[in-house]
């Protein structure tokens, strides 16, 4: 899962590999429609078009674009970025496959930064302004028995994105969790999501969950 990362934009983590485990689980067939959401460096966008997908990225930042047209065209495959809030530069495509391993890190800041690196992993007080949004716009663009594929730390609440899926007919679950240590982010952030009551104990571990959320027939 090689990928370039400019400057600036979010080089795949812990997170990247646990939804690129659960991509390798999901039955694709040749030139199933996938769309990679939040795409970063493309580093998920290039696990799937392996695979023989025809890849969709998005994101709405210029470097990640430019990142994940470089890491394509390197690899030497076919995917289509384009730059644009979340499923807008998508809108009237139906997928197969969504995955999305977007910002989620609550911040103090209850707006999300506009540049810099924060902008790959801030997402507001409680960490689902863009969750949300994910969890009301992605069901409409599934296609019957097509599949989302979502990545977030539990300090995220999972229990909401599940329910949110669910509201919107899916059926979904968590079907993989994982434990890995803090990195700068949430170690500098300690006593603020204690104070908050996101964080319980003296825990130094962030646990990540995948979501599976499958439209049916």
């Amino acid at each position: 899962m090689r990928a370039l990362s400019l400057p600036g934009v979010y080089a795949p983590q812990a997170d990247t590999a646990l939804l690129a485990g659960a991509l390798h689980e999901e039955p694709l067939r040749p030139g199933a429609q996938v769309l990679d959401l939040c795409t970063g460096s493309g580093a998920l966008a290039l696990t799937a078009a392996r695979r023989g997908a025809d890849v969709t990225a998005v994101d709405v930042s210029w470097r990640a674009v430019l990142t994940t047209r470089v890491n394509a065209r390197w690899a030497r495959l076919p995917i289509r970025v384009l730059r644009g809030d979340l499923l807008e530069p998508v809108a009237g495509h139906a997928f197969d496959l969504i995955l999305s391993n977007p910002p989620y890190v609550p911040a103090p800041d209850v707006r999300p930064p506009r540049r810099g690196p924060a902008r790959s992993w801030d997402a507001g007080n409680d960490g689902r302004l863009l969750l949300d949004r994910i969890c009301q716009q992605a069901p409409a663009q599934l296609r019957p028995g097509g599949v989302l594929l979502l990545v977030h730390s539990a300090l995220s609440n999972p229990e909401s994105t599940l329910a949110r899926l669910r509201a919107e007919g899916l059926n979904a679950t968590v079907t993989d969790r994982r434990y890995t240590a803090f990195g700068p982010v949430l170690r500098a952030r300690q006593s603020w999501l204690r104070s908050t009551g996101l964080l319980q104990g003296d825990t130094e571990k962030e646990e990540l969950v995948i979501i599976r959320a499958e439209r049916p027939l």
